[in-house]
């Protein structure tokens, strides 16, 4: 399989002829924050509703201060907070009233309220109290113990007037907040009228800004927010609340036509199945939905993922991590440290993208037949099987057309075009590869590594063409490079540490010759084959 393009004819008979396939992204997911929601939509399109949610949250960021900074609603806050005054104000009034009307004062202190007899000149000071009879004070005591809890009934209804209080300012907040919002979202709601994904997202978006109004009370252009008069540093746009409303754009298609065509060098666990970054801060690893990368099955969704098998198999996890995916047809991305435990951080469980692609995995036949025999599920996976041969038939016209393939190869890697004893030679060359006189390899490396080679003798020479003399200094370079064995081997039988006669005959004993194979260079040996005869 090596050097065989599988791109070109999927490409041309298949991929322009599909449908580009769809754009996905990761939003936030208001009532689940650790499990971020997957949107899809058509090809071309996330992008710019990317730009169109960062527009939006701009547009916020102005409207909705605004909206709280107008004289209607200063004027209805005001209203709420003097009502839960006057309220407090009344309830406590009436304890005092109360209070005097039978000759007790109620007396305010930073410390709370108190009560105390009241004299003609004003409050009772404990000297004149204790000058009263026992009977006097043993009433005023009893009286002022009731009054303690009249009062103590009016203060723990104070927090439910507050919280009472504070529910209707949040009711006005979100009234106000509303038109503000509602308008913009609308609009944009109405662009995308098509998607109910995202039509449901920006419900949500709606509603949880009602709720997180505050989050767009920004400073005013200039100012920064200040401790005790100290202006603290400006916030990390990584630590801001609204980034809870970006959209990471996983996998965007514009200007993509057809299917695509993924081939993935390095098939890690997480180059395959994406990976959820993390952030060091303040000590500790934190990370968000917009930290989600995306890998190969994302880039290849809809069309084709080309992968070396071995690859494959020697990265730990990623075999089985390619079943899964086959398997339950849905792409999840999930963190390796998390799930082996090597890490101990908050991490997050993205909602999974359906799968739709056709895994093309190359490999020496030695490897599938390793996998179709020792996994059960190899077979179930990959059904078609694509064996390629190693040489092809040789006659006229097939040498016409090898030579065709030569010259494309010299036009391609941009050298000297060869004449017509040199493709001859070339043409020998593959026949012997092949090992038979009416076949040709097919082997492309070996052939274009011996055009570079003859290109280059070519330039040594100084000549324009190829010619049979530069190339068979290329496969005399080549031999010369390899045949540190055979040099050897022959040096051995010339000082007769190998015993092998040339001349005379010996009863019982034969020369053979066997041919040994060292990597791409092959070469014949002598050998002494010897018999043994015994009585049966």
């Amino acid at each position: 399989w090596q050097q065989l393009s599988f791109r070109t004819p999927i490409e041309e008979a298949q991929a322009p002829k599909r449908q580009t396939p769809p754009d996905w992204c990761y939003v936030f997911t208001c009532a689940v924050p650790h499990k971020p929601r997957a949107l899809q939509l058509p090809a071309g399109q996330a992008r710019k509703f990317a730009q169109d949610m960062a527009r939006l949250v701009d547009e916020l960021r102005t409207g909705i201060p605004a909206a709280f900074e107008t004289d209607e609603y200063r004027t209805r806050k005001q209203e709420i907070e003097s009502e839960f005054g006057e309220r407090q104000e009344q309830a406590i009034g009436g304890v005092g009233a109360h209070a005097k009307s039978l000759g007790i004062a109620l007396i305010r202190t930073p410390s709370g309220f108190g009560f105390a007899p009241v004299a003609k000149d004003g409050v009772m000071s404990p000297q004149d109290f204790h000058k009263l009879p026992q009977e006097e004070q043993s009433r005023l005591e009893k009286t002022i113990s009731e009054l303690q809890e009249e009062l103590e009934r009016v203060i723990e209804e104070t927090p439910k007037w507050r919280r009472e209080a504070q529910r209707k300012l949040r009711d006005l907040n979100r009234e106000v907040t509303r038109l503000a919002v509602a308008s913009l979202i609308e609009e944009l709601r109405a662009a995308y009228a098509a998607l109910p994904q995202v039509q449901q997202y920006l419900a949500d978006v709606k509603e949880d800004v009602l709720d997180h109004a505050e989050y767009f009370q920004q400073p005013k252009e200039g100012e920064r927010p200040t401790l005790f008069g100290i202006p603290l540093p400006q916030p990390d746009a990584s630590e801001s609340p609204l980034r809870r409303y970006q959209v990471n754009v996983l996998i965007d298609h514009s200007g993509a036509a057809g299917a695509p065509i993924v081939h993935e060098d390095n098939p890690t666990h997480d180059n395959l199945v994406g990976r959820i970054e993390h952030i060091a801060q303040m000590g500790t690893l934190v990370t968000d939905f917009t930290h989600i990368k995306a890998g190969a099955f994302h880039r290849a969704n809809g069309g084709y993922l080309l992968l070396d098998a071995l690859k494959v198999l020697s990265q730990p996890f990623a075999w089985e991590a390619l079943k899964r995916a086959l398997r339950s047809r849905e792409i999840r991305t999930e963190s390796l440290g998390q799930a082996l435990s090597l890490i101990s951080t908050v991490s997050l469980e993205p909602e999974p993208i359906p799968l739709d692609l056709k895994v093309v995995l190359v490999g020496g036949r030695l490897i599938y037949y390793l996998l179709h025999a020792y996994d059960p599920e190899f077979a179930e996976f990959f059904k078609v099987q694509v064996d390629f041969e190693e040489d092809m038939h040789r006659a006229p016209e097939s040498d016409l057309l090898y030579a065709r393939m030569i010259a494309t190869l010299a036009r391609k890697a941009k050298l000297r075009p060869l004449d017509r004893s040199a493709v001859a030679r070339v043409l020998e060359f593959a026949s012997r590869s092949a090992e038979d006189t009416e076949k040709l390899t097919i082997h492309m490396r070996g052939l274009a590594d011996l055009l570079r080679e003859s290109d280059y003798w070519a330039g040594t020479a100084e000549r324009k063409v190829v010619t049979a003399d530069d190339v068979q200094r290329a496969i005399d370079s080549q031999d010369r490079r390899s045949d540190r064995i055979r040099r050897k081997l022959q040096e051995a039988i010339q000082r007769g540490t190998l015993l092998v006669d040339t001349a005379g005959g010996r009863s019982g004993q034969i020369n053979g010759l066997s041919v040994m194979q060292l990597g791409g260079f092959s070469f014949g040996t002598p050998h002494r084959i010897t018999a043994r005869v015994r009585l049966g």
